[in-house]
């Protein structure tokens, strides 16, 4: 079945980790790092944020993954959960929740941020954000003049090519 993928900030709990018992050792840089490469294997990653844990818990840290896809973000839940990933004790990692009461408007992502999913969906030059040609037809509505009419824009985008399939 196809998911599908928004171009918006992803807020839904389904596209959430929360992955905790991170060790004290690293820096929270490092962690950073080694949380990017472990995850962005199941998928394009929005974010990534690693926190201390709270002083009255044991040392460490704990992070929240936000992917754009919800798919992505049950793989690498199923496939992360309780192994040790890149230390020597293994990790916690739990999909998102958030009660249904709480509705969000969904924020639009910035050109770079749909740029970089349009590449990772569409692979890199399979896609333009160029309009090639943009075709004007008249529409004349019932009662109006000869001189008055509507127009509607179509685009055609000729460079659009669909990438190769595995």
């Amino acid at each position: 079945m196809a998911e599908l993928v928004p171009f918006a900030v992803p807020i839904e709990s389904d596209k959430t980790l929360l992955v905790w018992e991170l060790s004290s050792g690293p820096t929270a840089e490092a962690l950073h790092h080694s949380l990017f490469t472990a995850f962005s294997q199941f998928g394009l990653l929005y974010s990534v944020r690693v926190f201390p844990n709270a002083a009255v818990a044991h040392p460490g840290f704990y992070a929240v993954i936000k992917f754009y896809s919800a798919r992505a973000a049950r793989r690498a839940q199923k496939a992360c959960d309780r192994k040790q990933l890149f230390q020597n004790s293994p990790v916690k990692v739990r999909l998102g929740t958030r009660h249904k009461a709480v509705q969000h408007q969904a924020l639009a992502l910035n050109s770079s941020r749909c740029q970089e999913l349009a590449n990772y969906y569409f692979g890199f030059n399979g896609w333009s954000k160029r309009i090639i040609k943009v075709h004007c037809s008249p529409w004349k509505q019932c009662g109006q003049e000869e001189e008055e009419y509507l127009s509607d824009f179509s685009l055609e985008e000729e460079e659009f090519r669909l990438p190769e399939l595995d």
